[in-house]
């Protein structure tokens, strides 16, 4: 499939957060395809700097990774200001890491419940509070934050993931209200069954039951990270300036 190309993304700042692998790595290559300078922050030490090789001998510019424990917030500020020092003022910001283990209701532990919103909503909020200010300077730019549809159709073995998937829908919302008078958009993502490496390894094994799952789709074809890539294109590039405050689903129409 041929990629759209938008002009305006060329040389912008993209700052993408679990950018390692699964839809974050997509991102990462779909932004640097473009000719953005890309900026991405994970744990995995390993997978990024692969990445990062792979990208800049692809690519006119060679996108910079930092590796950052988006758990410990002063981590994650320490890692934006690296960003901010060598690449400028961030244009687009792609929260996008997150974990979806699966929990037992009646098992999960405070400690647990604090390290699931921790990994999926925490640092979602604090990576936007320290990039708006960048935003602001510039005239403007676009926060894209990944949700998903375990929220809207209530994932019975991801009571907290959902919770928190949910919560940043209710803060996109917020946050547009807040900052769209400075020309700073905000919008969320929320993808369906997108089978990454680790979806097949841990949860999704079994063919079969990909291909029965993928019946109750309208579209009957595999959702990819380089679907959820191209979604996130469009809501970073200047033809989608007047959009805010939404949450898009990419998942086939899943029923």
């Amino acid at each position: 499939m041929t990629q759209t190309s938008y002009a305006g993304l060329a040389d912008r700042v993209v700052l993408i957060t679990g950018g390692a692998s699964g839809i974050g790595a997509a991102f990462v290559r779909a932004f640097a395809g473009q000719g953005a300078r890309v900026a991405f922050l994970d744990i995995d030490e390993t997978a990024g700097s692969a990445l990062a090789a792979e990208v800049a001998a692809a690519s006119r510019a060679a996108p910079l990774f930092v590796p950052c424990d988006l758990l410990d917030i002063d981590s994650l500020r320490a890692a934006m200001a690296q960003v901010h020092r060598t690449l400028g003022d961030v244009a687009v910001l792609v929260n996008n890491a997150a974990n979806d283990q699966r929990q037992v209701l009646a098992d999960v532990t405070p400690a647990e419940f604090d390290w699931t919103i921790g990994v999926n909503f925490k640092h979602v909020f604090f990576a936007a509070q320290a990039i708006v200010p960048q935003m602001q300077a510039r005239g403007g730019g676009s926060i894209i934050n990944m949700s998903s549809i375990a929220w809207m159709r209530g994932a019975p073995a991801l009571p907290v993931y959902a919770a928190a998937k949910a919560a940043i829908v209710g803060f996109t919302n917020s946050l547009a209200r807040s900052v769209g008078p400075d020309r700073i958009r905000v919008n969320a993502i929320a993808p369906g069954m997108v089978i990454t490496e680790r979806q097949r390894r841990l949860w999704y094994p079994n063919e079969q039951t990909i291909a029965e799952l993928r019946t109750r789709q309208a579209i009957p074809d595999a959702v990819t990270p380089e679907d959820i890539a191209r979604m996130a294109l469009f809501l970073a590039s200047d033809e989608s300036q007047r959009i805010t405050s939404q949450c898009f689903r990419v998942d086939g129409g899943l029923a």
